[in-house]
């Protein structure tokens, strides 16, 4: 797979504005040669940019297709329509709203469709891998809701009805079904920020059968490989889906809802007016052509790949000596337990060390983690965005010993810069954007 080309309508419109000009050049350099190993990110097409950058962003559209607050919306309209189409199409879905600025928005969205303040929500645990919006308390969600949290089963469990992994540390769907006949929630929810096993949708919906809870599944992170066809879809099992537009789905920056037919009007009014106001029609336009690039057997084989790589690079960080969370990886991520190569290192300090030496990454809390959430004992990695620019396994053995070198030698910045000027090199021959970066070689 190799590297997108370049936008050629952009070069030159930031002249106007140097200062602008020289930050988004800066970046474009950073993204280019260093490794971006965040979960939570990815390198999207040229025709997505193009479409982010357009006219559209010069429309206010508040309202839906055929029911606008402002005239001179007829192309809005479609593009808005196709933007749905597609969303529903790719997901085998009843409704889709693809108005969502962010994930965290649709999630908030579909709580206040679907509950009553005060209500309560089963969903997982923040430092189990659960996000922000299912219930933590710097989050606005837990101050409108009552939230009951679950947690994975413990390091060397089989328990919870995992089926992907003996050693521990996946689901456990025991303590999900006791939870909820115990606290008989309105709502519950899977899905995760910092889980590397694939979630099954099916346990979920039987649990939520049981007790009368809705089920919402929140696939932020595995949209990409729900599309591409290497995750279960939750679609037609979970009464809603949300899901974020940029992360391996490889879209614009954003969010959008799919659910059932009879959820529609109830989501739809909570979107709009409920949370947001105009929907912004470029980033929608975006969304349409992420859906269309999502459908092809192009992006079925990219899925697959950024798998294939997740578990190349999980072996190689354990080859060097890191435990890995649950003891490997099913989708794009691993979440790396730094105790075992050095008890002494911490997330933060190996977050920012790799930093220097060009390797992005970041800190992120392991279930049970003894340290704070700003510090942790963990990393999280991925590799969505680096299959993009068309690394392979063999890259990501290399990557994997790139990032326990610098670890063990972080104290010595000789080091750090040689593994830095190492890293710059394997980045140039894959670069995201060949034409704006001036590729070296092809392949």
């Amino acid at each position: 797979m190799s590297g997108f080309q370049a936008p050629s309508p952009f070069a030159g419109w930031l002249a106007a504005d140097p200062q602008v000009a020289a930050l988004v050049e800066a970046e474009m350099e950073r993204q280019s040669s260093t490794l971006q190993l965040i979960a939570s990110e990815n390198f999207t097409s040229p025709e997505v940019l193009a479409a982010s950058g357009s006219v559209l962003t010069n429309k206010y559209a508040e309202g839906y297709p055929g029911r606008r607050y402002y005239g001179g919306n007829q192309v809005i309209d479609q593009v808005e329509d196709l933007a749905r189409q597609r969303a529903m199409a790719l997901f085998g879905a009843e409704h889709a709203n693809v108005q969502p600025h962010a994930g965290a928005n649709a999630n908030l969205a579909v709580y206040q469709a679907l509950l009553e303040p005060g209500d309560t929500i089963l969903a997982m645990r923040l430092d189990h891998g659960g996000h922000l919006t299912h219930g933590s308390p710097a989050s606005i969600t837990s101050r409108i809701w009552r939230f009951v949290a679950y947690g994975v089963t413990p390091a060397g469990s089989q328990g919870g009805g995992s089926v992907s992994d003996p050693a521990g540390e996946v689901i456990d769907f025991d303590q999900v079904a006791d939870l909820a006949k115990s606290e008989q929630p309105k709502l519950i929810v899977a899905g995760s920020t910092a889980y590397a096993r694939v979630i099954d949708p099916a346990p979920f919906r039987e649990i939520a059968d049981a007790v009368g809870a809705l089920f919402m599944f929140d696939a932020a992170h595995p949209a990409g490989l729900i599309a591409g066809g290497v995750h279960p879809s939750p679609v037609g099992i979970a009464d809603v889906v949300t899901f974020t537009t940029h992360k391996t789905l490889r879209g614009p920056r954003g969010g959008a809802i799919v659910c059932r037919a009879d959820l529609a009007k109830k989501v739809d009014s909570a979107v709009f007016p409920g949370l947001q106001g105009g929907p912004l029609e470029h980033a929608i336009a975006a969304k349409a052509v992420a859906f269309a690039q999502a459908s092809t057997p192009a992006f079925a084989e990219y899925a697959s790949t950024v798998v294939e790589n997740a578990r190349a690079l999980a072996a190689g960080m354990a080859s060097e000596g890191f435990r890995l969370v649950s003891g490997g990886t099913d989708n794009h991520m691993l979440l790396v337990d730094l105790r075992t190569f050095d008890p002494d290192l911490t997330g933060k300090d190996a977050q920012e060390v790799l930093d220097r030496a060009g390797i992005t990454c970041n800190r992120n809390t392991i279930p049970d983690d003894p340290r704070s959430p700003f510090v942790t004992s963990g990393l999280r990695l991925g590799t969505a965005a680096e299959t993009t620019a068309g690394m392979g396994p063999g890259e990501m053995s290399m990557v994997a010993s790139l990032i326990a070198r610098t670890l063990r030698r972080r104290g010595h910045d000789d080091e750090v810069a040689a593994v830095r000027a190492e890293v710059a090199e394997l980045c140039a021959a894959f670069p995201p954007y060949p034409s704006l970066t001036g590729a070296r070689g092809s392949r």
